[in-house]
């Protein structure tokens, strides 16, 4: 397993929460959002998931990841 932390804008609420960490357990990444932080962290296998697709599976949700 590899983790992963992104710095990511435009997150506010629970809301926000909820739809990245389900849009990335819909890919089989497991994130973990740090509101106040600006983060997420991402735990997940390389072997079957890149970088570019977890920063996709966010910024589809609508947030910015820098």
């Amino acid at each position: 397993m590899e983790n992963k932390t992104y710095n990511v804008e435009g997150m506010s609420c629970n809301h926000c929460v909820n739809s990245i960490e389900g849009a990335l357990k819909q890919i089989g990444a497991n994130g973990k959002v740090d509101l106040n932080a600006g983060t997420v962290s991402v735990e997940f296998d390389g072997s079957k998931l890149s970088a570019a697709q977890i920063k996709e599976a966010i910024e589809d949700q609508g947030y910015d990841v820098k």
